[in-house]
């Protein structure tokens, strides 16, 4: 009994309370100590009265993922997935390991073993010194036509989803963490009955490079698209992109319509697979064009891209 009483008790604020008080007070905080534990006085004033006093504290088991040792491997991958939580990460480390030891060189058996096996909540532990570091807020290629929206029509309620060929598009910039130069964008089509997605590579997203890789998705698609939603970026919103819509026959038209300024939920279906694109492809580096026409077939992440 006295032992768990023991390991409950905080030695030492007692001992420098101890030590503080005169005769009197240390003989009443003598006899409650007693009561309490059931532990003989002798005892406790031999416990009291040496120099220091161990804390009760258990010690804890060592950790199995020394951070000197994991974080070196876990930490470029973490940054190249855009700083993704220790749940997803922990998928992305299945699919990413081996490029990383193609770019840094093979790692020993066992830990490249027990990096496969570690769990997200150690994850999370290793990252949590770093996210203070690596904070920021995301970089926007979006920049809003101005004139030409009163040009197309807001979506002011959902399309038909009892039927395929309405879809959503997005773009996203595959720039690291900075816009500047020339580098590839996807473009992201998903229809929002079917979810069937498609994603296209674009070098730099002018209008008529867009335009060519809508037309591309559209000869790789196995129906019509019947609608046409996207945001309010100029690469999707502009005249040619109009025009382009506007010349098509009555039998094959396409309702184009946009979301609401700052409304991402309008575009829900697209945004949240536009995202995974991101985290799960790696980015093409700038002053590359050829990056536009490779398959991404042969880069992890990407289910069809072209």
């Amino acid at each position: 009994m006295a032992k768990r009483y023991e390991k409950r008790i905080d030695w030492q604020r007692i001992y420098h309370k101890y030590r503080r008080s005169n005769v009197k007070k240390r003989s009443l905080l003598l006899n409650e100590l007693c009561d309490l534990t059931g532990m003989n006085r002798k005892y406790l004033i031999r416990k009291l009265n040496k120099k220091k006093v161990k804390s009760s504290k258990r010690r804890g088991a060592k950790p199995t993922y020394e951070a000197e040792i994991y974080l070196p491997i876990i930490k470029p991958i973490w940054l190249a997935a855009d700083q993704i939580c220790g749940k997803r990460l922990k998928e992305v480390l299945q699919d990413w390991l081996h490029f990383y030891e193609e770019e840094f060189g093979d790692l020993d058996e066992i830990i490249r073993f027990k990096v496969k096996q570690i769990s997200s909540a150690t994850l999370d532990r290793l990252l949590k010194p770093l996210k203070a570091n690596y904070k920021g807020r995301g970089i926007s290629g979006t920049k809003p036509g101005t004139i030409i929206k009163n040009q197309i029509p807001i979506k002011t309620n959902q399309w038909e989803e009892t039927k395929p060929r309405f879809m959503e598009a997005d773009t996203v910039a595959h720039c690291g963490i900075s816009l500047e130069g020339n580098f590839v964008w996807s473009l992201t089509m998903t229809d929002i009955l079917l979810t069937w997605t498609e994603n296209w590579a674009v070098w730099n997203k002018g209008a008529y490079g867009v335009g060519n890789a809508i037309d591309d998705v559209e000869a790789n698609l196995p129906f019509e698209i019947k609608g046409f939603d996207c945001d309010n970026g100029s690469e999707l919103l502009n005249y040619y992109l109009i025009r382009k819509f506007a010349e098509r026959p009555q039998e094959t038209a396409i309702q184009f319509t946009r979301s609401r300024p700052y409304k991402k939920n309008d575009n829900a279906h697209v945004e949240h697979i536009s995202v995974i694109v991101k985290l799960h492809a790696k980015s093409p580096a700038k002053d590359e064009p050829q990056w536009a026409t490779v398959s991404a077939s042969k880069k992890p992440g990407f289910s069809s891209f072209h």
